[in-house]
């Protein structure tokens, strides 16, 4: 099923998303892993072979998508499926009133621009670069897989930026 495939997987090097790479690799498949520059991507793509290669990438990022996008159709001749694992969180409450203070509306907007726009981003620009592939037995030419969470629609306490992200993934993206 994997063998032969090319995906891009961002949130690559570590968590679920290295557990993509890793299973589309040992089975034969070809990986573009997408993860921040900071991340261990590097040592991932090293650890796993030839077949993957890690390209740093902010999600965000149209350029960095770009990027990676275009080392999966030069190294690999195109892209059959991207997986997106990329993420991040934070933990605080939306009033500590411990503390008194109130959630850092900074923190909420990055959360949801990573987990949302970015992956947003990866869908819209790694469904052109599948487009370009022939369609298959059933008229398909790729997939795109987003990851969400529970969550999404039981977050726990402190979990508001989160939970809200992974809700926009899972109801509407």
């Amino acid at each position: 099923m994997f063998k032969n495939a090319v995906a891009l997987v961002t949130g690559g090097a570590s968590g679920l998303g290295r557990a993509t790479v890793e299973r589309f690799a040992k089975s034969g498949g070809r990986v573009v892993l997408c993860d921040l520059g900071t991340s261990k991507g590097q040592d991932v793509s090293k650890e796993l072979g030839s077949n993957v290669v890690f390209v740093p990438v902010d999600v965000t990022s149209e350029g960095d998508v770009t990027k990676a996008l275009g080392v999966a159709k030069e190294k690999f001749g195109r892209l059959d499926v991207a997986v997106n694992c990329a993420g991040t969180a934070v933990a605080f409450k939306t009033f500590n009133f411990n503390k008194k203070v109130a959630h850092k509306l900074e923190d909420f907007a990055r959360v949801l621009t990573v987990n949302t726009v970015g992956t947003f981003n990866v869908i819209r620009l790694s469904a052109g670069l599948m487009g370009e592939n022939e369609p298959n037995a059933d008229g398909q030419r790729g997939v795109i897989v987003n990851t969400a969470s529970v969550a999404a629609y039981d977050g726990q306490i402190g979990q508001a930026a989160y939970s809200a992200s992974k809700g926009a993934v899972y109801y509407c993206v």
